[in-house]
């Protein structure tokens, strides 16, 4: 069969790094397979398996990092509650965005949303000893059940795929009614599918952990990243859809890596509801001299991981949500690419046999952002990858992320120009060598 890579380049290469079973191949391991497939064969890759920022940092939180800097502030430790200002900013940007209320006190920052969601877990894990296990809705980001590993921590997990709408009550209420489940974590938009929960979707989660005595964490690593509305505008509507508005049980990881293209900072702010921060837990007062939920959050979990997050860093993600805030930084114009990029690639795949796997939210087609999803009829996720890689495209299973469905993630962020046409013409060849 004519392919772009030979197909003893690939499998070599898989083989030599003992990847057993493709369809479960990490990120790092289909990176390295693309990138030495790359050189061996002198053909350049469409790389979609990394999501990696693939736009320059925001200007303004460049500036203010080096002013800090150039201030001296790398000599100062930073607070363990986070740099005053950040936490402010922090806190109008929640009320701006998300037309949710949290004091200052309960916006806190963290080495990225990664650092957010493990003290998250410590703290949640520990708050009820009844109750020892997370409750995945996925599919979601892989890296937070190695968190869990990691820590010793049960988890399960549902695809949510055949759960929308009114179905996800029932769905997580057959979970919730054994009374073991401490945290409920969820991405929105969704890593990988892009699903998007509407409000009617998040009053149902708001409603059952407020019931069910559980704290439910939104990962808002993609946040306003729906382009199919303007979420952009400060104290305006449409606002960022939040649990934050159904349940005080929540906590909000906001995140500077993709909304800001501040990834190698490694900066986000981990906000916790009032009612939650002050919130005390038997158990928790019990191993921690009496401290509230928040404090424990902080002045244990956070000082034991890292004694804060990088000082100038602060100084940076609080210019980028002052200036979101104050409407002289729209951050929505600078990273609606990666919609315009996935628009222009569906179509390609599309119109060579494969389809979206996660392709409508309810009764809307799924937005064109940051991933989506792609299958071939007849084959299986594994299959799928393998195959693409000897056209010079890799992609992640979607296995890999919890789902049930065959299928692939795919990422936008690394895409160029000239490769729609590199694309057009490898996926021409691949329907031609595996015709429906």
């Amino acid at each position: 069969m004519n392919t772009p890579i030979k197909k003893e380049i690939v499998d070599g290469l898989i083989s030599n790094l003992g990847i057993q079973d493709f369809a479960k191949a990490t990120i790092r391991e289909v990176k390295q397979v693309a990138a030495m497939a790359e050189k061996e064969s002198g053909v350049e890759f469409i790389k979609m398996e990394m999501g990696i920022p693939g736009l320059p940092a925001a200007k303004v939180g460049v500036d203010a990092q080096i002013k800090s800097l150039q201030e001296g502030i790398a000599r100062s430790y930073p607070d363990i509650q986070g740099f005053p200002e950040l936490k402010r900013q922090a806190s109008r940007f929640v009320k701006a965005f998300i037309d949710v209320d949290v004091k200052p006190e309960g916006c806190v920052p963290v080495c990225g949303s990664m650092q957010g969601t493990f003290a998250s877990f410590l703290t949640c894990s520990q708050a009820d000893r009844k109750k020892d296990t997370v409750l995945f809705i996925d599919p979601g980001f892989p890296v937070q059940k190695m968190q869990l590993q990691v820590q010793g921590v049960k988890y399960e997990t549902f695809d949510v795929y055949d759960y929308r709408g009114d179905k996800l009550r029932d769905k997580l209420e057959s979970y919730l009614s054994k009374g073991n489940i401490c945290a409920i974590v969820y991405s929105n938009p969704n890593n990988p599918s892009w699903v998007c929960f509407n409000d009617d979707e998040l009053r149902i989660i708001g409603e059952l952990v407020t019931r069910y005595d559980v704290i439910v964490m939104e990962d808002l690593a993609y946040f306003a990243m729906d382009f199919r509305q303007d979420l952009s505008r400060p104290f305006q509507p449409p606002y960022q859809p939040s649990v934050a508005h159904y349940t005080d049980n929540y906590i909000l990881l906001i995140s500077g890596s993709k909304a800001f293209s501040y990834a190698g900072e490694r900066i986000g702010v981990t906000c916790i509801s009032d009612k939650l921060f002050r919130r005390h837990y038997d158990d928790l007062s019990a191993r921690y001299e009496g401290l509230p939920f928040g404090l424990v959050f902080s002045t244990r979990m956070l000082y034991a991981l890292s004694s804060g997050t990088s000082h100038s860093a602060q100084h940076a993600m609080a210019a980028m949500l002052g200036a979101a805030c104050d409407g002289t930084y729209n951050f929505r114009d600078e990273i609606k690419i990666y919609g315009e990029r996935a628009h222009k690639l569906k179509e390609i795949f599309c119109k060579y046999n494969f389809h979206i796997v996660y392709d409508r939210d309810l009764d809307q087609p799924i937005a064109d952002g940051f991933y989506f999803t792609i299958g071939y009829p007849g084959m299986t996720s594994g299959t799928l990858a393998r195959e693409l890689m000897y056209y010079g495209v890799s992609a992640i299973c979607l296995i890999t992320t919890g789902s049930h469905q065959e299928g692939l993630r795919v990422c936008t962020s690394f895409i160029e120009n000239h490769q729609y046409a590199q694309l057009e013409e490898r996926m021409k060849l691949f329907a031609e060598n595996n015709p429906v």
